[in-house]
């Protein structure tokens, strides 16, 4: 069940700046192994289910350590089949541009 998961956690009543918290569970998303991108607002996972799920829940489990009140969205994009997406999707609306767009793929 190959998929796409946009994960964003961040704890509430830290002040403006949260970056340390993500900073943690970027390190364990990295140390996973799993293919991966960082953008602004979320960090997008590619892969399977059973290993995706525990990567997220590693997450979660580290920032309620020291936060009592965490905010977490979730999204998933599965189809059937599909590996690579996380260059292709992106790739495949380019080519219908004919032009590179401004992505952190492109940096």
């Amino acid at each position: 069940m190959a998929m796409l998961v946009e994960f964003s956690a961040w704890p509430m009543g830290k002040g403006e700046s949260v970056s340390k918290y993500v900073a943690e569970s970027l390190e364990i998303i990295d140390r996973s192994g799993i293919p991966y991108q960082l953008n602004p607002m979320s960090t997008v996972l590619e892969g399977e289910w059973d290993e995706i799920m525990p990567v997220v829940r590693e997450c979660f489990d580290r920032m309620s350590r020291e936060n009592d009140r965490i905010h977490c969205t979730l999204k998933l994009d599965w189809r059937r089949g599909e590996t690579g997406r996380l260059s292709s999707k992106v790739e495949k609306v380019e080519q219908r541009l004919g032009k590179k767009l401004h992505t952190c793929m492109h940096e």
